[in-house]
């Protein structure tokens, strides 16, 4: 991976996934490009200088000779700022999603991540003390056991901005209704409260699986955020809210039986005074509306 001088003539520079070389690669018309999306992943807008001593012409001079990164197919690492078209102009604050930690034990571990518990031996050495803070129940996800249910993972969406009340109705455009949840498919599973995996829409190449959850299709995950009180305890945005998500994670059988993957890809550590083999990972969330995304750091462990 590298960074292209964008000094000169404008560049276009892309790269096909595996998918889209097979289908050009049969030469039977098969290959059409028929969406696309555009990110600004690269770009920093505090580089627009409106006092520049040129003039208006100079004003977002550094912003359009930033070196724009080279096209590569790893698609957790990339888009991470995708570009979205409203055609009013009249928008002081645009959309956030962002990981609700209220209560305090769905915030994350004093780790930084989230802890995933492959199985009930982990699950239950993890939840034995007092802080039960950012553990996930991997094994039975939707089960209450002796130690409690563990933590859910809530993305909450809105406009994150102090200079509206939340007691305003967010405009309908800036509402988001699907949510795209991106997961290395060999680590976990997406389910609900219950602990019912969710469909997987699509796994690519790299093995990250996606699943599409939409407002109303999947009511156990996406939901309308009714709370308008601004001193409620339970919410992350601080102004006009829309919609909420909320899952858990269910451990691959490979990590729950096996340790083949936590010898080739993770290393050991201490959680909660407990030895685990550790891999760490995150999980994408994203608006398929607004493009808004936020990335959860999740940390796989097995006791040893």
């Amino acid at each position: 991976m590298s960074f292209i001088d964008n000094s000169g003539d404008i560049i276009i520079d892309a790269v096909l996934t595996d998918a889209g070389r097979a289908r050009l690669a049969k030469g039977d018309a098969s290959f059409k490009v028929a969406k696309f999306a555009l990110a600004d992943d690269e770009i920093n807008y505090g580089s627009y200088n409106k006092n520049h001593a040129s003039g208006s012409a100079y004003f977002d001079l550094e912003i359009l000779l930033t070196p724009v990164l080279e096209a590569f197919t790893q698609n957790t690492a990339l888009m991470k700022s995708k570009l979205i078209t409203i055609p009013r102009n009249n928008l002081l604050y645009l959309p956030v999603v962002k990981l609700n930690e209220l209560p305090s034990e769905n915030a994350r571990h004093s780790s930084g991540a989230m802890i995933l518990a492959v199985d009930e031996t982990t699950e239950d050495n993890l939840l034995s003390v007092s802080d039960k803070r950012g553990i996930l129940k991997g094994a039975r996800p939707g089960g209450s056991s002796g130690q409690g249910g563990g933590s859910t993972i809530r993305v909450d969406e809105g406009l994150d901005t102090a200079e509206i009340s939340p007691s305003f109705t967010i405009d309908a455009d800036l509402v988001e209704t699907q949510y795209i949840v991106e997961m290395d498919n060999r680590l976990m599973n997406l389910v609900d409260g219950n602990g019912n995996q969710a469909r997987v829409s699509f796994i690519d190449d790299d093995n990250i699986a996606s699943y599409y959850l939409s407002l109303g299709t999947d009511a156990q995950y996406v939901l309308e955020n009714t709370e308008r009180d601004v001193s409620s305890g339970t919410e992350t945005i601080r102004g006009p809210r829309g919609t909420i998500l909320k899952f858990k994670l269910r451990s691959s059988i490979d990590l729950n039986t096996g340790t083949f993957l936590f010898t080739q890809l993770g290393d050991t550590t201490t959680i909660n005074t407990f030895s685990v083999q550790y891999i760490d990972t995150i999980v994408r969330v994203t608006g398929a509306t607004t493009g808004v995304s936020v990335d959860i750091p999740v940390r796989c462990a097995k006791a040893t």
